[in-house]
């Protein structure tokens, strides 16, 4: 859905000031639910090919991806520099330090990610994963510095779902990082969540690129 979109805004269909149709019609007009089209033109947003005003639409203001994206107050750039240095220690502690409610809570969640097929609803799951890793670490300064990174989280896994196709493949990584904090290895719940951070850096990078 959003592929579409672009590929209209960058091939010059859909013109630089020109005004988007209403989420309604795009919804008729695509055969797909509101909330498909909200998050396409969310990820639009990020890419910086729109702009979305409150009471007056979503206009296009760009033909081509910006360098970096804009997720929520963060870059994808810093975000992407950053949680490698947070998540990945937190994961670990985690591993040795977990008690059982949250380990629980950690299961749910995944359980949850697994058959979850609103878009917007997985989003607020996969940032509820990453935060409740970092509670789990025991580490106050984690815990803090990924719920205040949350809603840029949430900006960057929406916009990845949408443009890179990453559902899927972040549940078989989240799976993957729960059985080694289960475990109580650290050295693999460090490993998991470097090789997930590494696959959405990719991924990202694979979006700037084009």
């Amino acid at each position: 859905m959003f592929n579409a979109i672009r590929q209209e805004i960058e091939s010059g269909r859909l013109e630089v000031g020109s005004k988007l149709s209403s989420e309604a019609t795009l919804s008729q007009q695509y055969a797909v639910s509101r909330s498909v089209i909200r998050e396409a033109l969310r990820s639009c947003t990020a890419l910086g090919l729109t702009v979305t005003k409150t009471g007056k639409g979503t206009f296009v203001v760009a033909n081509k991806v910006a360098n970096d994206l804009t997720l929520g107050q963060y870059s994808a750039r810093d975000l992407t520099e950053a949680r490698p240095h947070i998540e990945v220690p937190a994961a670990g502690l985690a591993a040795e330090r977990r008690s059982d409610e949250e380990l629980e809570t950690l299961r749910h969640i995944v359980a949850a990610m697994s058959t979850e097929t609103d878009p917007e609803s997985w989003v607020a799951l996969d940032s509820s994963f990453h935060a409740a890793i970092a509670r789990a670490s025991g580490n106050k300064v984690f815990a803090s510095v990924v719920a205040d990174i949350r809603d840029a989280l949430a900006h960057q896994s929406e916009t990845l779902n949408m443009v890179a196709d990453r559902q899927h493949a972040s549940d078989v990584e989240h799976q993957d990082i729960l059985a080694a904090i289960e475990a109580g290895s650290a050295e693999q719940a460090r490993a998991a969540m470097a090789r997930h951070l590494q696959a959405v850096g990719l991924a990202l990078d694979s979006i700037l690129s084009n």
